[in-house]
């Protein structure tokens, strides 16, 4: 089995998600007292947030060297807004980066879809490096065309998913900001940050949902029996 390296903390919460359904995937397949072989480097959030999404590189190359140092076969980002930073980190340390972005889109074309709605954070929805890949497989992605809906999903995944905490109110508001996207042509709604799950599922929709985490940890399995 391959060792994984994860980088979490991005936030706390969706890595216990990693953790969990890393460790099932893995016996899913061997079965018996098979576990996965993983490392989790769990950063501070509140240094990223300091320093802001767009000037934490240096923090996840340390991340990154740590866990190289400890022998690791490949590494996770475990959030889709880190993934800003995957292509150069890859080439900095030389070790695979199994790509949220990339194994999301697999999924989506498997099931003949060419237009999509993402939500995530705003750094996900707004700028290149996710949309891109996405994009680069075929998909047209469409996102909130409003800047304070955007800024209000944001702001509620740092203040209240990134910290635990379920409010109805905001999975209403989802719900509606993702039928707008549906409204607007998506064939199926991207949950393009891993939080986002912890409020909104397939069963609050009637067309097909990507658990990005979930498709994320699916490929992490795969490689790590690889």
């Amino acid at each position: 089995m391959k060792k994984i390296g994860l980088i979490g903390g991005i936030s706390w919460v969706s890595t216990m998600d990693y953790y969990k359904f890393l460790n099932e995937g893995i016996n899913e397949k061997l079965g018996g007292l098979n576990f996965a072989e993983c490392i989790i480097y769990s950063l501070n959030f509140g240094d990223v947030q300091e320093k802001t999404w767009e000037h934490s590189f240096e923090l996840f190359l340390n991340a990154c060297e740590s866990l190289k140092r400890s022998g690791v076969d490949a590494i996770v980002l475990c959030a889709n807004t880190a993934h800003l930073f995957a292509d150069e980190l890859a080439t900095q340390i030389a070790l695979p980066i199994i790509h949220i972005g990339t194994e999301t889109a697999n999924e989506i074309k498997q099931q003949g879809i060419n237009k999509v709605g993402l939500l995530g954070t705003k750094f996900t929805m707004e700028m290149d490096f996710y949309r891109n890949k996405l994009a680069q497989n075929g998909l047209e992605v469409l996102v909130p065309n409003l800047q304070e809906t955007r800024d209000y999903i944001q702001l509620t995944l740092k203040e209240e998913l990134g910290r635990g905490i379920i409010n109805p109110i905001t999975k209403q508001n989802y719900i509606t900001i993702a039928n707008d996207l549906i409204a607007m042509g998506a064939e199926a709604i991207i949950l393009g940050c891993t939080e986002i799950p912890m409020i909104l599922s397939q069963q609050d929709f009637v067309v097909p949902v990507f658990d990005t985490t979930k498709i994320h940890v699916q490929a992490i399995v795969k490689y790590a029996l690889s």
